[in-house]
């Protein structure tokens, strides 16, 4: 990889790119073309010849993207050669559905705890994973190599639930409460707001109205 810092762009979209290759991938494609790639996805060719130029290039000119390579190396720069060991606080309906899906496993993040305040709910299992109560998080933290969180928690208690996973040598939160973090420059962190995802996609959906009205006042006239 080059010495040179990569945008967070460029970062955005890798697993996009890892995505559509394993999908590639699974259809037996070999080889492809950055052209071919950008059809694709609906990026341009230009940009994807952009983006892993950063990384090396991974291409030949006159041949393109050896599929299978391509996949595997940009796993290997998404960290996705090793395992990541995952918990998540807060076993309500987000929290279950997260344990539930499948695919993190096959992409290498193993969840090997969960953990509520709920006393109707410790003691149970999903996915053959035991809900723990958060009285035994700190020895648990202590007894296991954690590398991210999952915070699936009122947004009242995210704060000092972090602050405590950092405390305790979190390396990543992964944010899905409606409240923004401060945590340290060490710990890497992901919010995933669902309300604020609604409410861009609610103004795509005006801008579009809008868009759609200026065109039928134009075909009035």
């Amino acid at each position: 990889m080059s010495d040179r810092k990569i945008s967070i762009a460029v970062i955005k979209r890798l697993p996009r790119y890892y995505r559509y290759l394993g999908e590639l991938l699974s259809n037996d494609v070999v080889r492809i073309s950055s052209k071919e790639l950008s059809e694709r996805m609906g990026v341009t060719a230009s940009q994807i010849r952009q983006d892993l130029n950063n990384f090396g290039g991974f291409g030949q000119q006159g041949y393109g993207y050896n599929v299978e390579y391509l996949y595997n190396e940009i796993g290997k720069i998404l960290g996705l050669d090793k395992k990541n060991k995952v918990i998540i606080i807060g076993a309500g309906n987000v929290g279950q559905a997260l344990a539930n899906y499948s695919d993190f496993q096959k992409r290498g993040f193993d969840i090997i705890g969960i953990f509520d305040v709920n006393p109707a709910i410790i003691g149970t299992s999903v996915r053959g994973i035991e809900i723990r109560s958060m009285s035994v998080l700190e020895q648990f933290m202590k007894d296991n190599k954690v590398d991210i969180a999952a915070l699936t928690i009122p947004k009242e208690k995210a704060p000092q639930v972090a602050a405590d996973l950092v405390k305790w040598g979190i390396r990543a939160v992964w944010n899905f409460a409606p409240t923004d973090l401060h945590l340290p420059p060490t710990v890497a962190q992901e919010n995933v707001h669902l309300a604020e995802s609604l409410m861009r996609l609610s103004c795509k959906i005006k801008t579009m109205d809008e868009k759609m009205n200026k065109e039928k006042e134009k075909d009035k006239k």
